[in-house]
């Protein structure tokens, strides 16, 4: 008996154990999305920024022939894509969900696409699928670090050259809750559809701007922008849904973790009372042996 309760004991302060670290865990994943989705929330207000700017450009200006060119011929440049995943541990099948995601969509425009991934596990999942990437980025752990990233991507995969190579990102979105979606967007071509949009653009006032200087810098240097918010974006929105998993896989921990303290906190007191009751058996009977020993005096 002692044996026994002493053993389940030991099993429930370790479940208390694991169910600390779990609920820690929970907090800095609730935590972190927190950061990641006012980031996304900020990065919208300069986003809208980068749009008013860029349509105060394209007013009154005939569309570029390298644009309209880029509406009839997709894919002269090549294909490339940038693959976001997570290298961290319990978030389920989130690496597995982006990777093939992306397979399947690159493989139904191009045999050889230029990819691009964001974490070593999903470079490994796209490697054993048969699109082995080109290069292969960290994968941010706050803010901070995704615009150091970015800066790299940018880089690597050459997106400043704005002609008619396709440039396309894959990530996770976070939706209602613990759910994320795959999805996927085409970055690059810059084409005459995106430029109508912001050219038709109204502007939010009556004070109508106008550019001074340089207009060919102005819009390169924007255009830089929209690339850095739309890469920004995406990595913050990963990083985010892979936050989201975490949290929902824990959750599960800690209400599972709960079931198991209930059922071993029953069975150590049911044990501990079927102890006690025994004791009580043991003495009662004990008493009862002794009473039925002692001599009977009778009267004379």
């Amino acid at each position: 008996m002692s044996d026994t309760t002493a053993s389940l004991r030991r099993k429930i302060k370790g479940a208390g154990d694991l169910q600390s670290v779990v609920r820690t865990m929970k907090t800095l994943a609730a935590s972190n999305i927190g950061q990641y989705e006012q980031a996304v929330l900020a990065l919208a207000d300069y986003a809208r920024t980068v749009d008013l700017g860029l349509s105060v450009c394209f007013r009154g200006i005939e569309i570029p022939t390298a644009m309209q060119d880029a509406s009839g011929a997709p894919d002269t440049g090549g294909i490339g894509a940038i693959v976001f995943g997570s290298d961290q541990g319990l978030v389920g099948q989130f690496n597995e969900l982006i990777a093939d995601h992306a397979v399947k969509s690159l493989r139904a425009l191009t045999d050889r696409p230029r990819v691009w991934a964001v974490g070593e596990r999903v470079h490994a999942r796209l490697a054993d699928a048969g699109l082995p990437p080109l290069g292969l980025f960290a994968v941010p752990g706050s803010v901070a670090a995704i615009t150091g990233l970015i800066g790299q991507v940018l880089m690597e995969s050459e997106v400043r050259d704005h002609g008619n190579a396709q440039l396309h990102l894959f990530y996770n979105r976070p939706g209602s809750g613990a759910v994320y979606t795959p999805v996927g967007q085409q970055l690059l071509p810059l084409d005459a559809d995106w430029y109508r949009q912001l050219a038709d653009r109204p502007w939010p006032t009556k004070n109508l701007p106008e550019v001074m200087g340089n207009e060919a810098a102005t819009v390169r240097a924007l255009v830089r922008e929209y690339l850095f918010v739309s890469l920004f974006r995406a990595c913050a929105e990963s990083l985010a849904s892979e936050n989201a998993s975490r949290l929902a896989a824990m959750q599960r921990a800690d209400k599972n973790i709960d079931e198991l303290l209930e059922a071993l906190n029953g069975t150590f007191h049911r044990l501990r009372q079927s102890g006690i009751d025994e004791e009580l058996f043991d003495v009662i009977s004990g008493f009862e042996a002794l009473a039925g020993a002692r001599p009977q005096g009778g009267r004379r």
